[in-house]
């Protein structure tokens, strides 16, 4: 099997980190509206209440995360060795230790399952407890000892560098800059590697001193795609002007940010609207002093106004307004300066389509489709259910469930993903492949659809 590119790479590490976090992002947000509420200038001021906070955010979540990395690498025990090494550089650090965490918690299970493999063919008969069970607590002792001594004041100075940086973009005025890197990265599908790597941790070391942070904000603004899908509802054409609607509302209420993906990619130029954009937004936001109380998962703007602290609402509304009537100006400007046939560009190319009709006999056979992406979460969940609809009312008995694509189940007998996501798709599994530019309307899925469709009724004749 080839290599995965950079790009598919960084992907990948970035669906690992999304991975660790998304599973513990209720636990975020418990611990953010406690902040909201009970710290001495939050809604509701609690001295009693108060003091979760501190706890939460240094022990708690820190161990969740290194718990639930363990756990994708070694299942319950790699979990819990990744729940003991975590616990070593929480105690060595003065910060919450989520970048720590996310090392541990991998590290952990890996140990462990390194270990079990080891010993498996070589314990006795009815000693198989006590040497599984002595294995994880010697090797749970060594790693917590070299969290503590080593790995943790290592990711301690790595965090002061990052942190460092960013903060200097803050004290100068240059943190809309920061749009220059993300506003790319996420059209590509490495805005989970930006996020979950960096931005969050960030954001709650800020957090659990301030209440609030920006870095929250700075890649998740739902603003910029929202005027940039306003400008294809406008002035697109074909396809793309049809889809946009739906589009804006999945994107802003929804919070899913992958179905702005395929404009930006079949239209290059709108990058420049979608940095403008976020710049706009993020200078609004750091000129008013914005900021959220946790990571708004899924960014839509009832995520953005549910983590907003008290008194800070202008603010947020004012960053999420400026970014998407800048983003709409540009993005207007450019398909007026630019027209061209959106049609050809937004349907899937025709190879894909021939090779879908090439492949329609073995469509009879198709009884479970999995929709996947980066995470797992966001524009898979759409689309599966989406299509899930689109199948029950054709009458058709088909089950269809979404996943991460390194989770990808070996039942499942095909496989529907993004194009630029193709690459990682293809080295998780060898099932075939149905790829898209868009989570709404894609015409590949409207000939996956007659194709199962006349697939049945040619079973039943």
């Amino acid at each position: 099997m080839a290599s995965l590119s950079i790009r598919a790479k960084v992907q990948s590490f970035g669906g690992f980190l999304t991975a660790m976090v998304i599973p513990n992002i209720g636990a975020f947000i418990a611990w953010g509206f406690i902040t909201a509420l009970f710290i001495p200038t939050g809604w509701m001021p609690s001295e009693h209440f108060g003091a979760l906070v501190g706890p939460m955010i240094t022990y708690l979540l820190p161990l969740m995360i290194g718990y639930t990395g363990g756990s994708l690498i070694g299942g319950k025990r790699g979990g819990v060795m990744g729940g003991i090494g975590t616990i070593g550089v929480i105690v060595g650090a003065d910060i919450p230790m989520f970048i720590g965490a996310m090392v541990m918690g991998p590290l952990g299970g890996w140990v462990i399952k390194t270990i079990d493999r080891r010993l498996e063919q070589r314990i006795p008969a009815g000693f198989e407890m006590v040497i599984n069970n002595f294995s994880l607590g010697i090797a749970g002792m060594l790693l917590c000892l070299l969290a503590y001594e080593i790995i943790g004041p290592m990711v301690l100075e790595a965090n002061k560098v990052v942190k460092s940086g960013i903060e200097a973009l803050v004290a100068t005025g240059f943190l809309p800059l920061l749009s220059i890197i993300n506003e790319p990265a996420k059209v590509l599908f490495l805005n989970n590697a930006i996020d979950q790597g960096i931005y969050y941790p960030l954001g709650m070391q800020e957090a659990a001193q301030t209440g609030k942070s920006i870095y929250f904000m700075v890649a998740s603004n739902p603003g910029p795609g929202l005027g940039m899908l306003m400008a294809f509802a406008i002035f697109g054409k074909g396809m793309s002007k049809r889809s946009a609607p739906g589009a804006m509302i999945i994107h802003f209420l929804g919070g899913i940010h992958e179905l702005y993906f395929p404009y930006v990619l079949m239209k290059p130029l709108m990058i420049i609207a979608m940095i403008a954009g976020g710049m706009t937004g993020t200078f609004v936001f750091s000129l008013l002093d914005a900021g959220l109380v946790a990571g708004p998962s899924p960014g839509s703007i009832f995520s953005y106004l549910a983590l907003t602290p008290r008194g800070g609402y202008l603010a947020t509304c004012a960053g999420v307004a400026a970014g998407a009537v800048m983003s709409f100006v540009i993005a207007s400007i450019i398909l007026k300066l630019e027209p061209s046939s959106e049609e050809d560009r937004f349907a899937d190319s025709q190879d894909n389509v021939k090779q879908m009709k090439s492949e329609g006999s073995n469509k009879a056979n198709i009884r479970f489709i999995a929709f996947a992406c980066d995470a797992g979460m966001g524009s898979s969940a759409m689309g599966a259910t989406t299509f899930r609809k689109r199948l029950a009312q054709a009458g058709l008995e088909i089950e269809v469930k979404h996943f991460a694509l390194e989770n990808i189940p070996d039942h499942a007998d095909l496989i529907v993903t993004h194009l630029n996501l193709e690459e990682r798709a293809r080295s998780a599994t060898d099932k075939p492949l149905v790829l898209i530019k868009n989570y709404l309307g894609d015409k590949n899925l409207d000939v996956l659809l007659e194709q199962l469709i006349s697939s049945q009724k040619t079973a039943k004749e």
